[in-house]
């Protein structure tokens, strides 16, 4: 009996610790996430951090220049520098919202992340995303008005035109984010917590849901085609407009500077939108390219300051009046 008595103890003992253990696994996976990267060769790690952290540095240089240039110079007090701005600033957030989270995991054994964090960083970067997408289309826009109706430009593209529609770009980015992440947030996970990624994002974490996710996934195609595929359509339908007056015009001068400009945008439009196209464009369940993933959060916002300034004579002269005398202060009528 004794002896029975012992075994019982010892088992209700082992039950007990094993309860604990499980409710202890459960509260952790509950608590943070693990992201599994890119590679465990510690060599390209090591060589993936060096490159993000000197593309974050870029990013961060370039596009506060530009910010800084646009709002100083009064030259530069138009339309598409104050959308040039936005998306500046734009580029800013969302490679922040990801990047020194990326430098901390390449460096770190345990690459976790808390839920709070991944929330956090799910809900910014997307939204952000989400913004940029109709940022760069109503970008087109103004460019189809520029050169396609310059007698009345500056009557279209008003001061309170461009401000509603920078604001309405962003409020649409951010709600259709704060659905996105609710909607993919609140699925089960029975437990699961490793992110085959190098950040919280949509698909990666559908791939963790121990539930039919067939309707979150229908979902997302449906407002990834409204946030990819129509804003595309938009901006090559403006392109082929503007390429025809582009044609049109007789000055070798102005369709080099049309051309300029117009090429300067399609160059951005095709970094962000390719990749972002291929990510979300496709069912979860085939894998995401994390390489692809870290182009369009990382590359893309450290080369879109260079793609505008570089062959932009204005940004050239801002810069060196700015280095000679500090303008005042305007905005466009």
């Amino acid at each position: 009996m004794e002896a029975l008595s012992a075994t019982a103890e010892l088992s209700v003992m082992h039950s007990k610790a094993a309860w604990q253990n499980l409710k202890e696994e459960n509260q952790s996976t509950a608590e943070e996430f693990i992201l599994l990267g890119v590679s465990d060769q510690p060599q390209l790690e090591l060589l993936l951090f060096v490159l993000i952290l000197i593309s974050y540095m870029m990013t961060l240089l370039g596009n506060v220049t530009i910010i800084v240039v646009s709002r100083l110079d009064p030259h530069l007090h138009t339309p598409m520098y104050f959308f040039l701005s936005n998306l500046s600033f734009l580029d800013i957030c969302y490679t922040t919202s990801v990047g020194p989270q990326m430098l901390v995991n390449f460096r770190s054994m345990r690459r976790s992340i808390s839920w709070g964090s991944c929330v956090a960083q799910l809900y910014i970067s997307l939204g952000l995303g989400s913004t940029e997408c109709f940022l760069l289309a109503v970008m087109a826009f103004d460019r189809y008005a520029a050169v396609c109706r310059p007698l009345h430009y500056s009557t279209i593209m008003s001061q309170n035109l461009c401000l509603l529609m920078a604001a309405g770009s962003w409020f649409g980015g951010l709600v259709n984010s704060l659905a996105q992440t609710v909607l993919t947030m609140q699925l089960p996970r029975c437990g699961r917590n490793h992110i085959d990624h190098i950040f919280c994002e949509v698909p990666a974490l559908l791939k963790l849901a121990c539930t039919d996710t067939s309707f979150n996934e229908a979902e997302l195609l449906s407002v990834s085609v409204i946030f990819l595929v129509v804003p595309v359509s938009l901006i090559l339908i403006s392109y082929g407009y503007i390429g025809a007056a582009v044609l049109r015009i007789r000055s070798a001068e102005g369709r080099r500077k049309a051309f300029s400009t117009c090429t300067s945008h399609l160059a951005v439009v095709s970094l962000f939108y390719g990749p972002g196209i291929y990510t979300y464009l496709q069912p979860p369940s085939k894998g995401q390219g994390k390489i692809v993933s870290l182009f369009y959060t990382m590359v893309t916002p450290m080369l879109n300051p260079l793609i505008y300034t570089l062959r932009n004579k204005e940004v050239h002269g801002a810069l060196r009046r700015l280095l000679q005398r500090k303008p005042g202060l305007t905005s466009w009528d």
